[in-house]
């Protein structure tokens, strides 16, 4: 079933914008908000989603800059604090605290918000991010986005995405298909591009360095999933192993790198299961 579509503004940098969020689910269900990586968008989830929409009210929105929602004039804009003020409205509208799953960005924007006091954030999904990020990881990210291919068709946008998102693991033929649908924008002179602000690089640009976000983990005080990718290059296994014992749950998804789609079978199940013991799922 298609997801169902909410746009909510929200202020930032002295003027108003819009973000899309697509939504799954009753919306009288308990909320669970999933927040997609750098250069996704919120379409990702449809499968995770479609999996939880009969518990739960699943909002996935596009961050600024991706998707259906507003490119940012200026692209000092693109940073995660921005976000997290763009999910802040969202989280306005929804009313009530959510469980929130991010993978990568989404992640790091998840645990920005969740350390902030009465943050209405009831448990942490970690797709493949933690409080540690190696310079070396961000800097192959960067390389990436700093490409802005045209494609003359689906076909070829589709086997980039198969390229450079090789390590979300193994999709079947139809989820890649599906992907590169919600990945694609039309350029005005014809031809594709990705659904995604290139001046995204621009903030992203420059020499990466080591992140420490430690200090923002240390201020949460719920219940969190790590997941990391079998093969990733920025959850490494260490971060993870502290970040469990400091009492996080975790998950290591075989065949994956950075990041796991959350497609496939036992990740759904595990987030599923997290989200029933620590986020309960009655109607209100």
């Amino acid at each position: 079933m298609e997801p169902s579509r909410l746009v909510v503004p929200y202020l930032l940098g002295g003027a108003f914008h819009r973000m899309t969020v697509w939504c799954h689910g009753d919306p009288a269900a308990a909320a669970v908000l999933c927040v997609h990586g750098l250069t996704r968008n919120g379409r990702d989830f449809d499968v995770l989603a479609g999996a939880l929409a009969d518990r739960y009210f699943v909002l996935c929105p596009d961050l600024p800059g991706r998707g259906a929602s507003d490119w940012l004039a200026d692209p000092a804009l693109y940073q995660p604090l921005s976000y997290v003020q763009a999910l802040s409205h969202l989280l306005a509208r929804v009313g009530r605290k959510v469980a929130w799953v991010g993978t990568s960005l989404g992640g790091i924007c998840g645990m920005l918000t969740a350390a902030a006091a009465a943050a209405p954030v009831g448990a942490l999904v970690l797709n493949d991010v933690g409080p540690e990020l190696p310079a070396a990881a961000l800097a192959r990210i960067g390389a990436y986005l700093a490409l802005t291919p045209r494609f003359d068709d689906l076909a070829a946008l589709e086997r980039h995405l198969r390229v450079i998102h090789a390590p979300f693991g193994p999709l079947s033929d139809a989820q890649w298909a599906q992907m590169a649908a919600t990945s694609a924008r039309v350029l005005p002179e014809g031809g594709l591009a990705l659904n995604y602000d290139p001046a995204i690089g621009l903030a992203f640009g420059g020499a990466p360095a080591d992140v420490d976000m430690w200090p923002v983990w240390a201020a949460l005080r719920l219940p969190v999933l790590a997941i990391r990718g079998a093969t990733s290059d920025l959850l490494a296994p260490g971060v993870v192993a502290r970040m469990v014992a400091d009492g996080a749950e975790a998950m290591e998804v075989a065949g994956a790198g950075h990041a796991p789609a959350l497609m496939d079978g036992p990740s759904i199940a595990r987030v599923r299961d997290f989200l029933l013991r620590h986020h309960p799922a009655a109607m209100l």
